[in-house]
């Protein structure tokens, strides 16, 4: 059992919470068992009371409470592909990310690419939010549209078509304030809306209802 806060492994810990190198950290018993549905081993786990000292387990938990369980895991980026992706541009907040992982595992799809000025998918708060879904759906990293499964759509606020399913291809989704660029509008092959009363959705809301509409008339 682990007994002093300077162990490598606690170290490496307490580093991986900041920032990322090649790994991630998964905390909650919940998160560890999607991992081993996944077929996604640990490079360590380390539970508490059993491979280190209740106390010190918590001093490395990104966890307000303390954690009973946490594990690490290689990172795993795969090349964008499936009959259905969707693309995030520029979505900095890591839970929208997380979430949005979540709703693509709900709803098939067979990718998230993560474009540019997004936020990282394997940070803590990312993963959480996932509920696992980190472990079990696929993850890009894209510099351009042209690297996207077509047809590509951008979801947009304002004049443009209704969304609607049978959808393969990408659904590309911005930032909740500023949406997308106009220049990556103007690359994707169609733009198109959701019909709203408001101005704007939170990014993650609007993914998955996004995810909805495109996948309900496919799946019939």
């Amino acid at each position: 059992m682990i007994t002093s806060p300077h162990n490598d492994k606690l170290k490496e810990v307490r580093r991986l919470q900041r920032r990322r190198e090649g790994r991630f950290v998964a905390e909650g018993e919940d998160l560890l068992e999607a991992a081993a549905l996944a077929g996604w081993p640990a490079v360590y786990e380390l539970r508490s009371g059993i491979d280190v000292e209740p106390e010190l387990l918590d001093q490395v938990s990104g966890l307000g409470s303390g954690t009973r369980a946490l594990a690490v895991y290689e990172q795993r980026w795969s090349a964008p592909a499936g009959a259905l992706c969707i693309a995030l541009w520029g979505v900095h907040d890591p839970g929208n990310v997380g979430t949005i992982l979540r709703s693509a595992a709900a709803f098939g799809a067979g990718c998230v690419a993560i474009g540019p000025d997004t936020a990282d998918p394997f940070g803590p708060k990312a993963v959480r939010a996932s509920m696992g879904a980190i472990f079990s759906v696929a993850v890009a990293r894209v510099a351009s549209i042209a690297q996207l499964p077509g047809p590509r759509v951008a979801l947009v606020a304002g004049a443009a078509e209704l969304l609607h399913g049978p959808g393969d291809g990408t659904l590309v989704v911005g930032a909740e304030r500023t949406g997308l660029p106009e220049g990556v509008v103007a690359s994707c092959d169609g733009a198109a809306r959701i019909d709203i009363a408001g101005d704007s959705l939170n990014a993650a809301m609007a993914a998955t209802i996004g995810l909805y509409e495109w996948t309900r008339v496919r799946d019939r």
